[in-house]
């Protein structure tokens, strides 16, 4: 027997807190009669069904993806713009992204079908390094950059220490290129970081999650996540590379 939110998560509907708030909302059925109990248990002999769908337990399917700028980080846009998920036709699997990249943002992006590896990749206390390069409107210095390190408020709450390294200073354009290295995964953390210190992100690009990088792919391309790879992205809290 197990969670009714476990079973919709490991068949690749959703993460476990999406089938919860589903639950809730009266969208999934046990044997046809609509459940919205949380901690319902079920077994392998009980037709669970989302929506009206019967779900079945998928192979669960890791990717790294190069996601382009002007790709939506979802499943589905109501307003017709690509996403993500354009790029997978040919795979079977109910795949969505884990975390987000902005519209405008390139790099390094997860996708699976697996919810609970999704939830405990976004859980705060995960801490897998996310490393991008930003270009930065303004001549950056160490002197300036240092509150990121100590971590700076957005929102109303302090982030957590991170570290930047200095790429580029261009005096006469008057830009910068910066490489930050983040354990958390806030809404626009990264573009919000630099903001707080003074420095608007024009260009953003995610280099690396944890152990994986974008080496070998282009824009748009993908590439399915060895065993090894999953098992250390779950372990978290990446050795520091600088």
């Amino acid at each position: 027997m197990e969670r009714l939110q476990k079973v919709i998560a490991e068949a690749g509907i959703a993460s476990r807190r999406k089938a919860e708030e589903m639950i809730k909302e009266g969208r999934v059925s046990i044997n046809g009669k609509i459940n919205r109990e949380m901690g319902q248990k079920v077994s392998s002999k009980d037709v669970v069904m989302v929506d009206g769908v019967p779900i079945y337990k998928e192979e669960k399917e890791y990717f790294l993806f190069f996601k382009p700028k002007g790709v939506i980080t979802s499943t589905s846009d109501e307003k017709g713009r690509r996403t993500v998920l354009d790029f997978f036709e040919g795979e079977r699997s109910r795949l969505f992204p884990v975390g987000r990249l902005d519209w405008d943002t390139t790099g390094l992006l997860i996708l699976t079908n697996d919810g609970d590896f999704a939830n405990k990749m976004a859980h705060p206390s995960h801490e897998v390094e996310k490393e991008y390069t930003a270009k930065l409107d303004g001549v950056v210095t160490p002197e300036a950059l240092k509150p990121l390190g100590w971590g700076v408020k957005i929102d109303g709450k302090k982030t957590k220490p991170a570290r930047f390294d200095i790429i580029n200073v261009d005096p006469v354009k008057k830009k910068s290129v910066v490489s930050l290295v983040i354990t958390e995964g806030r809404n626009h953390q990264v573009k919000k970081m630099f903001e707080a210190v003074g420095f608007p992100v024009e260009k953003l690009k995610r280099e690396r999650v944890g152990v994986l990088t974008l080496k070998g792919l282009r824009h748009g391309e993908y590439r399915p996540l060895s065993k090894k790879e999953v098992s250390q992205l779950l372990q978290g809290n990446t050795p520091k590379t600088r």
